[in-house]
């Protein structure tokens, strides 16, 4: 899925963890192995991970594998990327994003 080693796998499992309790902001890329648009946009997303390692998480999660937490979202389209901060969503965007714009977004909810 990744190739970049800064980008996290969230699950059910260990999302309260690593996405709602995390002390930096977490950019999460909702997406599903089938999703074309998906694929286009896991390099922005691994980019964006490298970039922002030590001030940012970032991670996916796996829409089929994961429903509950998409549900929890109201995640109807993928890919969706929601920046969390303090355990609440402050961003979401849906569709093919470009790397500045969700660069932006990040930079915003680190200030």
């Amino acid at each position: 899925m990744a190739d970049s080693e800064n980008v996290h796998t969230f699950t059910e499992t260990n999302f309260k963890e690593e996405v709602l309790d995390a002390d930096e902001p977490v950019l999460v890329d909702f997406w599903a192995e089938w999703c074309g648009p998906c694929r286009q946009v896991a390099p922005i997303v691994e980019d964006l991970a490298d970039d922002f390692a030590g001030r940012a998480k970032v991670g996916k999660v796996d829409v089929d594998a994961n429903q509950r937490i998409a549900a929890q979202y109201g995640i109807r389209s993928i890919p969706s990327l929601i920046i969390f901060r303090d355990g609440e969503p402050v961003e979401q965007m849906v569709g093919v994003t470009p790397k500045k714009q969700l660069a932006d977004k990040l930079d915003g909810a680190l200030a």
